[in-house]
């Protein structure tokens, strides 16, 4: 018996940080152990499964395997493992153990703890001493692996957090004027989509915009005062749009808000409120120019109309146009 703890492998288990038997104790385990004869690829238990014996390798190679990313061991000469087995009897395995090279173990159960006891009540207790040590320094070890997995996971949640808002600030970025602060085109063009996408069943109102001579403005006071007088325009439609509504910057100098579930006398309240605002603060504002009036035109989408675009565009453009040869800053409605 004592000759399977001096042949097989030169494994060198004691360099490994694995717990061995040393030469009295692997003589005294032998004396109560049954050996067993393995070969490479025979898997002795797997993770989760109930067992209750405690096996010392007396030659050849066997391999732990905890899973869930921890580091596994492999185990040769007098390296011993499930030595709950022995403890205690009955319990759930920890680890897979498959044999990586041809050998004998030396198992031993709950009930050959007696015996070991009876032969060298001494050794065993230095037995035990370690293997409890062993125990906990395992558990600790498993604790701080445990936490730096949790705070890799957290990290790696953070940096998700960390590109979602940057993928959510571009996806704003692009569906918003960048002079404004208003939806641009695209914006408007996917709120329409979640429109239908929602078979709202409200009507809608379609104001489109257009700033009377602002090519003029650009022309005699610069582009840098043409800006500022966009932004006066975006100001006052932001003003009068409400939570459901949605303003937009189509592109120029030219403007739309689309009112939802507003009645034409609403729709024609707030429409002559922006031209008459513009008016207001244009004549307030001459030198250099902050704003400049509007021309509207203006129509309505009936509930159970689809609110598209293109077919709304070619209405009110209608009207706008009507709008414009009056002289500006007057609305104009295509019905």
């Amino acid at each position: 018996m004592a000759a399977w703890g001096t042949t097989g492998t030169a494994w060198n288990a004691e360099h490994s940080g694995v717990s061995t038997l040393d030469p009295r104790e692997y003589a005294l385990f032998a004396q109560a152990a049954r050996p067993r004869a393995i070969t490479a690829g025979q898997r002795l238990f797997r993770r989760g499964e109930s067992g209750n014996a405690m096996y010392v390798v007396a030659s050849g190679t066997v391999e732990l395997d905890w899973g869930e990313g921890l580091s596994g061991r492999r185990l040769g000469e007098r390296a011993y493992f499930g030595e709950l087995g022995l403890l205690v009897g009955e319990h759930t395995r920890g680890a897979d153990a498959c044999v990586l090279q041809d050998g004998i173990l030396l198992e031993l159960r709950h009930d050959d703890f007696h015996i070991l006891a009876a032969r060298d009540p001494h050794l065993l207790a230095q037995f035990l001493r370690r293997a409890i040590l062993r125990a906990m320094l395992s558990e600790h070890a498993l604790i701080a692996s445990l936490r730096r997995r949790n705070q890799e996971l957290q990290d790696a949640l953070d940096a998700l957090r960390s590109t979602s808002r940057r993928l959510d600030q571009t996806e704003a970025l692009t569906r918003t004027d960048e002079l404004t602060g208003l939806a641009n085109r695209r914006g408007l063009l996917l709120y329409l989509q979640n429109l239908r996408e929602q078979r709202m069943r409200v009507g809608h109102a379609l104001l489109l915009l257009d700033c009377d001579r602002f090519k003029a403005i650009n022309d005699t006071y610069g582009h840098l005062v043409g800006d500022r007088v966009l932004q006066g325009v975006a100001n006052l439609l932001r003003a009068v749009a409400g939570k459901d509504d949605i303003a937009c910057r189509l592109g120029g100098d030219e403007f739309c808000l689309l009112l939802q579930g507003q009645g034409r006398e609403d729709v024609r309240r707030i429409a002559g409120y922006v031209a008459d605002s513009a008016r207001m603060l244009a004549r307030m504002h001459r030198h250099p120019p902050q704003m400049t009036t509007v021309s509207i035109g203006a129509c309505l989408v009936e509930p159970h109309e689809t609110p598209d675009w293109e077919q709304c565009y070619a209405r009110v453009d209608r009207a706008l146009y009507r709008a414009k040869r009056r002289g500006g800053g007057h609305v104009e409605w295509m019905d």
